[in-house]
This record gives C-alpha cells, sequence and structure tokens, in this order.
C-alpha cells in the first residue's frame, strides 16, 4: 500500500510534466498569445521543479518527510486547480511555479520513503511499481492531454489533479509514517540549530535555472547570437556554477551534497540517470509534437502514439523487479541501453511518409530498454549510503532525470 500510494502522488506530478505538451495550441488560442509565449507554460513548471528538488533533502529532514510530501502534494493539488480557471497567460505562469515548487518537493521524497521503508531485498519490487508511474506517466500524459484539449478543454488537463491529489493525501496521512532514523535525525537538527544553506541554495537555483532556460529557449532564440534573455542567461549559469562548486564542496552542511557524485557507483547511476532522462523526456515531447506540426495528426492521435509503448512499459517494469532479484544491476542496464540505442537509431529513419505504426514502434522499442535502466539504476544509487544520505540521493537523482 505504501508504494501504492507514493507512486500515486509520483504519477500525478510526472503527469504534468507532458500533459501540457500537446494543448499549448489550444492554450495559445485560448489566451490570445504566441506559441513562443505559450511554451513557457512548459519551460516555467520545469524550472520551478528543478530549483526546489534541491531544497527537498533539508527540508523534509528538518520537518519530517511525511509532513513535507504531504505539504508538497498539497501546493501542488491546489496549483493545479488554480492553473484551470487561469485568465491570462500570467495568471497561469504564476501558477504553474507554484505548481512546479510543490511538485519539485515529491518526487525525491517518494525515493526516500521507499528506500527506508522496504529491505533490500524487496526494495526492487518497490521501485518497480514506482518505476511505472516515473516512466509511463509521461506516455499516458500526451494522450490524456490531447484527448481532453479535443474533446473538452484545456483547463480540464490541470483540473483532473484536484481529485486525485485529494485521495493521496488522505491515504499518505493514514499509511505514511517517518522511519525512527528520520525522526532521530530531525531532534538532532533541532538541537543542534542547523541552518539551511540559503547561499548554496540560491546558487544551485540560479545554475539550474538559467541552464534550464537556455536549453529550452535557445533553438527558439538563435542561442546567443542577438537574444538578451540568452546572454543573461548564460553569464547567470557561468558565474553561479563557478561559485557553486567551491561552496558546496566547502560548506558543512550544504544545500546540495556533490561528494555523493563522488562516490564510484552514485556518481555512476547519475551519469547514466541523466542520459535516461534526457531520452525519456526528450521522445515524449519531440513525437507528439512533430506528428501535429508535420504529419496532421489531432492531439488525441498524437498522443496515442505513445500508447503501445507505455503498455510494454508497465509489462516490463514488473518483469525487471521480478529478474533484479536474480541479475546484477549492471548487466540490466547494459542490456537495456544496447535496446534504446537501438530504438533511437531506428528513430533516424523518419522521413515525409512515416506512418503511425512506425512512431509507435519506435516507442515499443524504447519501452522494451528503458525500464531495464531506470528500475536498475534507483535501485543501485542507494548502495552503499548511508541512510542519512537517502534524501540528498533522491534529490540528486531527480535532478539527473529532470
Amino acid at each position: 500500500m505504501i508504494a501504492g500510494v507514493v507512486a500515486l502522488a509520483t504519477f500525478m506530478e510526472v503527469l504534468d510534466t507532458t500533459i501540457a505538451n500537446v494543448a499549448l495550441r489550444y492554450i495559445s488560442g485560448g489566451l490570445a498569445v504566441g506559441p513562443d509565449e505559450a511554451a513557457w507554460v512548459v519551460t516555467s513548471y520545469l524550472v520551478a521543479n528543478a530549483i526546489t528538488l534541491t531544497a527537498s533533502s533539508f527540508l523534509a529532514k528538518r520537518y519530517g518527510r511525511k509532513a513535507f510530501f504531504m505539504w508538497s502534494v498539497a501546493l501542488f493539488t491546489i496549483a493545479s486547480i488554480l492553473c484551470g480557471f487561469a485568465w491570462s497567460l500570467e495568471s497561469l505562469l504564476l501558477f504553474r511555479v507554484l505548481q512546479g515548487l510543490g511538485g519539485g518537493g515529491m518526487a525525491p521524497l517518494a525515493q526516500s520513503i521507499l528506500a527506508d521503508s522496504f529491505p533490500p531485498e524487496k526494495r526492487g519490487q518497490a521501485f518497480a511499481l514506482y518505476g511505472v508511474a516515473i516512466v509511463v506517466a509521461p506516455v499516458i500524459g500526451p494522450t490524456l492531454g490531447g484527448w481532453l484539449s479535443d474533446n473538452a478543454s484545456w483547463h480540464w488537463c490541470f483540473l483532473i489533479n484536484g481529485p486525485i491529489g485529494m485521495i493521496a493525501l488522505g491515504l499518505m496521512y493514514w499509511l505514511i509514517e517517518d522511519s525512527e532514523s528520520a525522526k532521530k535525525e530531525r531532534r538532532a537538527l533541532v538541537r543542534k540549530g542547523i541552518r539551511f544553506d540559503l547561499v548554496g541554495f540560491l546558487l544551485v537555483a540560479v545554475f539550474l535555472g538559467s541552464l534550464e532556460v537556455i536549453l529550452d529557449e535557445g533553438q527558439r532564440k538563435d542561442w546567443f547570437g542577438t537574444s538578451t534573455l540568452m546572454n543573461v542567461s548564460g553569464v547567470l549559469m557561468v558565474v553561479s556554477f563557478v561559485a557553486m562548486i567551491p561552496w558546496l564542496l566547502n560548506h558543512k552542511n550544504p544545500a546540495v551534497d556533490l561528494r555523493l557524485i563522488g562516490n564510484r557507483q552514485f556518481g555512476s547511476c547519475f551519469l547514466v540517470m541523466m542520459f535516461t532522462g534526457a531520452i525519456l523526456i526528450s521522445t515524449t515531447q519531440f513525437i507528439p509534437q512533430i506528428t501535429q506540426e508535420y504529419y496532421g495528426y489531432t492531439a488525441t492521435l498524437s498522443g496515442l502514439v505513445l500508447g503501445p509503448g507505455g503498455m510494454v512499459t508497465v509489462v516490463m517494469m514488473f518483469l525487471t523487479g521480478r529478474a533484479s532479484a536474480y541479475v546484477q544491476p549492471k548487466w540490466l542496464i547494459a542490456a537495456g541501453m544496447t535496446i534504446v540505442a537501438l530504438g533511437m537509431y531506428d528513430l533516424t529513419r523518419l522521413n515525409g511518409t512515416t506512418t503511425f505504426s512506425f512512431f509507435a514502434w519506435s516507442r515499443v522499442y524504447i519501452g522494451i530498454g528503458l525500464p531495464m535502466v531506470f528500475l536498475s539504476i534507483t535501485s543501485a544509487s542507494y548502495e552503499g549510503l548511508r541512510k542519512d544520505q537517502t534524501d540528498q540521493a533522491s534529490a540528486l537523482i531527480n535532478v539527473a532525470r529532470n
């Protein structure tokens, strides 16, 4: 039940990273703004989400995982409802930022709660259920968002989170409890009077925020050619990165423990998760957009392209969860990355006569390999770490995925 509740909340949060992608045309028309301006509906959420990830570890330790997790879900749910009633682009962006702030605290805490709630021999199956939420939600998002936009209104892409969030909150209050080690650590923090590393947090926030803006707006703004926004973002990214590294490495209680990346196993997992997240998010956003813009698909049909791959992913998550008890993670990762690489190579055959089945099969190939990588990395990243490091590890793994 604990794994199911955590997966439900995570599913809701991850769903929102992609559900608005296929609805941007409707949002643009409904709020009377251009496509580039409407794209900030996605960017604002991702920036706020990434920034909150860096603070989630300390806040969870200081106020308790259960309390912080529930506050995050509550903020996310309320902000989702407000997004559904947004009356202008400015109000929608404000509510999306609030939504991202709530969502950023959910994903890393979900992993920490699972890691502490289950013994090592049962983590594989618990993370399998969690992994279904992480991998399938971005697949269902475009399909659901497309159907709601075509048949109801883009507002329902956000309003749908209301009842899900309230159910998740009720189940969390009933089922989830902080571990004894987490309670002791919280009491120790209060006694020692340890304060939040605000400087480190701001440096990381500026770096991640400016990097997100550059990656999201670079192509549209001609990178660093004539755009003031891109040039300012580039300077902020470089300065914050140069200042961030020595500060975080030398601070006694840093906002982000970069020393974890120096750990051979965790560092390797961090790098592989970066590539895994890039493949998952990029293909999930790229395929629905290209089918709408260049192949004339409706929002619903472009979302359905990802359906077969999503079903394969669900099956592979449970199969991989069982296989993880018998096969070393490195072999599962190697096999999964090979399959994903072949699937990505297959996408290079894209042309003007490409059919629905081609797009669907490309996602099936990726859906076979991606769970083998994701689940193995998620489980392996916690091995050899102390219990007091799980929150920081979760935050870093989720930053890598985003």
